[in-house]
């Protein structure tokens, strides 16, 4: 009998991780120390990147059910003088809007998920020591009751935040510095003239305020203060807030009813790898940058989608444990730009020089002529950019359409003949294999010995997929590799590159 995959951390990173193995077929036990989940709403935003990953996985019509759409942003000088617009439209996806959702909303429905799915979070229950071996891992857990467990796994997935107990565990350095600048964050009512279904910006000379809607009146506002003494800031008063928001936000504002006041400072921070042995790291455990662009928490649940496909592959025998190896080259890659992009949103926001202000307020003036440019915006903002062009796992072949290309995300599209039931790509890719998609040229023989990793199926031709080519695209919706109908043969033989079980051919990765 295999034994489980341990998940350190019931936030949702882990959470997300557990539901992906476990409809999969991977025995999992998931553990926190805490005694319940968060009734903060921390975490305020689903990016439609994390959006459609969740559509894979079969649940992401409660989660937009759940929350409120927020159709753009709207970037202003203090006093509610416009500056920039951007909808998100435009957005290569269903889901033109930026979900804002509670973290304390999205984890009760990851937990409902896993409920459906027949496993429990262990509350209360902490990781003391582990010991990692050729054989598998042996935790230490200690129960609410003091009773400590010897628990054997497979593999241990810590997910349990920036001040990780498994990273420390590790000994793995968490690299990078802290801001010295410090902000306040208010979860509160707010009256008055603000849009209450987009996000909204302010510059001011002496920094920012941000409006993000959550619901109703209900809005998170966040800025920043400067920086200050290194020790510790207290949370903010709602009167303090309140004249923060007087000085820089819209006109007319009043502030009540704060349900959270806090006061942070922004760390950007990353391990180098996120896999040691049959350890792994993933969500703020092995990275936290900037709240800028609010992606921290979508970054840490795409880490945990792209390591449940690979961890499946391999405890099922289906895979060759080298395939476990691409998850910190990959998400190592992503975490490097989400930091970057993050950390330079930052800087432009928190300019204080006057002549640098002026300059950003005509960057941002010129940038909503340039349609391009708002694209762009709107892509890195959606996460419908992110990629895995460099990654050891995506081949090029001659022949292949110039869109989606290899390394790129695939969209989903729907289905010219039902699979199994599948309609569209996003539920062949539910199964947890790859997805063989010919457009427009016949389906791929595949070989009996890949059907149960891959299954081959034929797309209606768009502007997203041109016709007359074929693409290999991973469970988690981006494409392996690509190559004209003419030469079905390179998918088969990438498909038994990528993912060949141990042993089965000489000379391949993981024989």
């Amino acid at each position: 009998m295999r034994k489980p995959v341990l998940i350190v951390g019931a936030g949702p990173v882990g959470m997300t991780l557990a539901m992906a193995l476990r409809r999969r077929g991977v025995a999992v036990r998931i553990v926190d120390k805490a005694a319940a989940r968060t009734d903060k709403s921390k975490a305020l935003v689903l990016w439609a990147r994390t959006l459609e990953m969740l559509d894979i996985e079969g649940c992401a019509a409660p989660f937009v059910q759940a929350g409120l759409p927020a159709g753009g942003v709207h970037i202003q000088e203090a006093g509610g003088k416009p500056l920039l617009d951007v909808s998100f439209s435009t957005a290569r996806s269903v889901y033109k809007f930026a979900l804002m959702l509670p973290q304390s909303e999205t984890e009760r429905l990851l937990e409902e998920e896993l409920g459906r799915l027949q496993v429990r979070v262990e509350r209360s229950t902490e990781l003391l020591s582990f010991q990692d071996s050729e054989g598998g891992i042996v935790a230490s857990i200690k129960h609410a009751d003091g009773l400590v467990e010897a628990f054997p796994a497979s593999w241990i997935a810590g997910c349990d935040g920036a001040h990780s107990t498994v990273r420390h565990a590790l000994g793995a350095a968490f690299e990078g510095d802290t801001s010295p600048s410090d902000f306040l964050l208010a979860d509160v009512e707010v009256d008055g003239e603000v849009a209450r279904d987009a996000l909204t910006i302010c510059w001011a000379a002496d920094g920012i305020a941000a409006f993000f809607p959550i619901d109703g009146s209900r809005m998170r506002v966040v800025a920043d203060c400067g920086p200050s003494a290194p020790t510790e800031r207290s949370a903010p008063t709602l009167e303090e807030v309140q004249a923060i928001v007087d000085q820089r936000g819209p006109a007319g504002l009043r502030l009540r009813d704060p349900v959270w006041l806090s006061s942070f400072r922004i760390n950007e921070r990353k391990v180098r790898d996120y896999r040691h042995g049959r350890v792994f790291l993933a969500g703020d455990a092995a990275h936290v940058h900037s709240p800028a662009g609010g992606q921290g928490m979508n970054t840490g649940m795409q880490d945990a989608f792209n390591l449940a496909w690979k961890l499946a592959l391999v405890w099922h025998d289906r895979a060759a444990p080298a395939l476990l190896d691409s998850y910190s080259a990959e998400r190592s890659a992503i975490g490097d730009q989400v930091l970057r992009n993050a950390g330079n949103m930052t800087r432009v926001a928190m300019m204080r020089n006057p002549v640098l202000q002026e300059i950003r307020r005509l960057a941002a003036h010129n940038l909503g002529r340039v349609p391009a440019l708002r694209q762009h915006m709107v892509d890195q903002l959606s996460e419908v950019d992110l990629h895995y062009r460099d990654s050891p796992l995506t081949l090029r072949h001659a022949g292949a359409a110039s869109g989606p290309a290899p390394g790129d995300r695939a969209a989903d599209v729907a289905l010219l003949k039902p699979a199994d039931g599948s309609t569209r790509l996003h539920e062949v890719l539910r199964t947890g294999k790859f997805a063989v998609l010919s457009v427009g040229v016949p389906p791929v023989e595949l070989p009996a010995a890949l059907r149960d990793i891959a299954a081959p199926v034929e797309g209606i031709a768009s502007t997203d997929y041109p016709s007359g080519h074929v693409w290999l695209v991973r469970p988690d919706a981006y494409v392996a590799t690509g190559t004209s109908g003419r030469h079905p043969s390179e998918i088969v033989a990438a498909l038994e590159r990528l993912v060949l079980r141990p042993g089965a051919v000489s000379g391949l990765p993981g024989a």
